[in-house]
């Protein structure tokens, strides 16, 4: 009877195989395309024109290079779908942003299935491959409470500087906000979507001399939406287009 002892033993070590583990939930963590193609196309990445993906009760959205966009979704094991997307309808210069934009709205509703791993996201389907990495949350409790006094305008690498009344921005826990561009007090609304804050009110009262316009602008466009990082007393807001704002906390 000694001679089948190997065989039994061989199918005890098959039966106590661990099961595949779970595909994992990319549905609490925001996500920025890093790659991607479409019927063997790459789809270009436009720097400063981020293409991003964040889930919530309500659908699946985020920005898709120069505009917003959003729909439904439904999830089951290691497949999931996209359906009936929309989007705003701006235009974008140079065209390599619309190109952009154009593929990946094209290839998410191909998307059939999702893998996870190291951080990474890969949506995958018929002709299509999305690979997206996971975006670090936004500092809600580090931007709250704190007046921040905007020091510089920020494009690309370069700073520029602020000029007109002193300009200042408060996010309060309740989700308003208060603040002012140099020449306009603002105040409204915001939310949190995936990585970014949205503002789902501004309002600006006041007016600005030409020498201020161009400040004024650029405050109002990147309080709109932006990503932000505290670093010790820096606040440093950016936007699409690589613009953004650096402020200081006030001491």
């Amino acid at each position: 009877m000694g001679r089948y002892f190997p065989v039994v033993g061989l199918v005890l070590l098959v039966g106590c195989a661990e099961p595949a583990g779970p595909p994992g939930d990319p549905t609490a963590i925001a996500w920025e395309l890093e790659s991607a193609a479409i019927d063997d196309q790459p789809i270009p990445i436009v720097d400063g024109h981020p293409i991003t993906l964040s889930f919530t009760d309500g659908g699946a959205g985020g920005t898709a290079a120069c505009n917003g966009y959003g729909g439904s979704f439904a999830m089951t094991g290691s497949d999931v779908i996209f359906t009936d997307l929309a989007w705003t309808e701006m235009a974008c210069l140079p065209e390599e942003i619309m190109d952009s934009e154009r593929l990946y709205l094209e290839a998410l509703p191909r998307v059939q299935a999702f893998a996870m791993s190291d951080e990474r996201l890969t949506l995958s389907g018929d002709g299509v491959e999305l690979v997206f990495a996971a975006l670090p949350q936004v500092p809600t409790a580090e931007l709250t409470g704190t007046v921040w006094v905007l020091e510089s305008l920020v494009q690309g690498d370069s700073l520029s500087t602020v000029t007109g009344e002193r300009a200042t921005l408060e996010l309060f826990s309740d989700e308003s906000m208060l603040g002012s561009t140099g020449c306009r007090t603002l105040n409204g609304n915001y939310t949190i979507a995936g990585a970014e804050v949205q503002m789902t009110e501004l309002t600006a009262n006041g007016e600005c001399s030409s020498d201020l316009e161009a400040q004024d602008t650029q405050v109002v466009t990147v309080l709109g939406s932006f990503r932000a990082t505290v670093e010790g007393d820096t606040l440093t807001l950016t936007s699409s287009g690589n613009a953004g704002l650096r402020y200081a906390s006030q001491g």
